[in-house]
């Protein structure tokens, strides 16, 4: 089978899928990962993951975030960086790492399984967790302004806590270990100086009547309205390219230009249809595409020690779950905020299987291990959404919009 023909039938059955689970009361993007569950090796066998799919899938990840990026005020993501929202960050972080690294130990792991599985269990996707609050319609509440600047922390933590492990010898003493700390933060402290410096040169210009949007209008009167789009593709590919190159995943890049693009850069009707093109891009192709291709990694058949993942599964998910909701409980939220932060940081998805397939190539964790971390990944994904609809969508008042990020209800 081609693979334009495994791409067709993977959008087809993840459409299909995904319309019919709405029709039962929950988010297409559970159907659009049943899809890949059904077309994967775990049952019909017509499509096996590959990297082809692997590129397009990652094509997928960078437009949902881009897209969200665009939603979301850079400061509102910074200011929940400080003071109570680095509450809900670090015990979103610090609690599942724990628990991954107690069921490690509880199995007689050797050191650097234990270490992986607790970074594996401490994730919380940064891609999946914004297509889940798009879906529900609530980027601009509170929920998603301390759920998504936990992902990008956690994220951030445990791609640290993964470059200081790459860099370390075979044979490594504590000296060593020193050392690639070191260099590692070093990286993280340039792309953060990146990142604010860029900022911080744009609010300049601004403030000294620099009019970006007179400047946008006139690159779309000499190349046209596509040349937007271009723009804004090219600029935050470049942030992503940074991100990737000082040895972070381009995701963490790619948000946070997407963060610094302010709707007030362009007119209205531009950014209007910079939204909508990105939106049928994302929901209509790319979206169900990057969902069914996480459903394809599940193989039930990998799975050798039932106890172990269920073990493993427990622990993921009630951990992140009670970090998010004592955290947000720490910081004066109510009960549907709780409740929803502490779900949505289950959506562990790509982020967690790009560690797992890098331990795995790497030779730090066996094939049993990986194919538990693969079903983790896709089984929190999933129920992630589900649970959101049934615990919290109830407890938010359908008369009132969300709160606005900065808000405390």
């Amino acid at each position: 089978m081609s693979l334009l023909t495994k791409l067709l039938l993977l959008i087809v059955v993840a459409r299909i899928m995904g319309r019919l689970v709405v029709r039962f009361g929950q988010p297409a993007i559970v159907g659009e990962m049943l899809a890949g569950v059904i077309l994967g090796p775990s049952l019909l066998n017509f499509i096996q993951p590959n990297l082809a799919l692997s590129g397009i899938s990652e094509l997928a990840v960078f437009l949902v975030v881009l897209s969200a990026g665009l939603e979301m005020e850079f400061k509102d993501i910074i200011s929940a960086f400080k003071g109570r929202g680095l509450v809900i960050a670090t015990l979103g972080f610090v609690i599942p790492m724990g628990a991954g690294i107690g069921v490690g130990l509880l199995y007689g792991f050797d050191t650097m399984r234990v270490i992986f599985l607790g970074l594996c269990v401490s994730i919380t996707a940064l891609p999946v967790a914004v297509r889940i609050l798009q879906t529900f319609g609530l980027l601009d509440s509170v929920i998603a302004r301390y759920s998504v600047a936990t992902a990008v922390l956690n994220d951030i933590t445990a791609l640290l806590a993964l470059g200081v492990l790459l860099n370390l010898p075979v044979q490594f003493s504590l000296g060593e270990v020193g050392i690639s700390i070191t260099v590692t933060a070093s990286k993280l402290v340039v792309l953060a100086a990146f990142i604010l410096g860029f900022n911080w040169s744009l609010q300049k210009l601004i403030r000294r009547g620099f009019r970006i949007q007179r400047w946008s209008e006139k690159l779309v009167e000499l190349f046209g309205p596509e040349a937007l789009f271009g723009i804004l593709v090219v600029f935050v590919l470049l942030f992503g390219s940074v991100s990737e190159a000082l040895g972070f995943h381009f995701v963490i890049g790619a948000f946070f230009a997407a963060l610094l693009i302010d709707r007030e850069f362009f007119l209205a009707s531009r950014f209007n249809e910079l939204d909508h093109t990105l939106r049928s891009i994302t929901d209509g192709f790319l979206g169900p595409v990057f969902f069914a291709t996480l459903g394809l990694e599940f193989n039930a058949s990998s799975v050798k020690s039932l106890d172990f993942l269920a073990a493993v599964l427990a622990v993921s998910i009630f951990s992140k779950f009670f970090a998010g909701w004592l955290g947000a409980k720490i910081i004066g939220l109510n009960t549907a905020n709780s409740l929803g932060i502490g779900i949505i940081l289950n959506g562990r998805g790509v982020m967690e299987l790009v560690i797992a397939s890098i331990a795995y190539q790497r030779g730090f964790i066996g094939q049993g291990l990986f194919s538990v971390l693969v079903v983790m990944g896709v089984v929190t994904t999933m129920i992630t959404p589900i649970m959101f609809r049934r615990w919290v969508m109830p407890r938010l008042s359908p008369s009132q919009p969300p709160p606005q990020a900065g808000e405390v209800p």
